[in-house]
């Protein structure tokens, strides 16, 4: 029988994020944009990272693959072991059914390197913000797993 532990990312980072030590790899500036016409989703990101700031536009299958490339994208060279991060699971549950569209949506992905698997989730009334600060939180714990803690051209310093 197959079986594998699905390490708790969200639980992880919440506790490091409370340290008064915590410095996280990179943050968003301003907000990320996705612009879906049903067809042809686009997101658009600005991240900054020990001093760098990268701006990122990418297409996707969907509003959450939108996103996932983008982030991927302006992510990758500086932290190349984003590249081997995959989602593996997407689930959205809705937490009030008697508040219909209008509800709190419970966002989880499960993501991999190939060699460890984690979750992470986020609750949100926007279904796009929650996976959005899912996909942060999971490409956040990769890089903060892998032990990167600073973009590549610092490390090369």
């Amino acid at each position: 029988m197959l079986s594998y532990e699905i390490q708790d990312a969200t639980k992880a980072l919440t506790i490091s994020r409370s340290l008064k030590r915590y410095a996280p790899p990179f943050t968003i500036v301003g907000r990320y944009r996705l612009i879906d016409n049903g067809v042809d989703p686009e997101a658009t990101v600005q991240i900054e990272a020990n001093g760098r700031l990268i701006h990122e536009a990418s297409t996707g299958n969907g509003p959450v693959d939108a996103l996932a490339k983008v982030l991927k994208k302006a992510l990758t060279p500086l932290f190349p072991e984003i590249e081997s991060v995959k989602l593996i699971d997407y689930r959205a549950n809705i937490m009030d059914a008697k508040r219909g569209t209008s509800t709190d949506v419970e966002v989880t992905i499960i993501f991999t390197d190939g060699d460890e698997v984690w979750k992470v989730y986020s609750l949100s009334e926007n279904i796009n913000a929650a996976s959005f600060q899912v996909l942060l939180d999971g490409f956040e714990y990769a890089i903060l797993k892998s032990g990167s803690k600073r973009p590549r051209n610092e490390q090369l310093r």
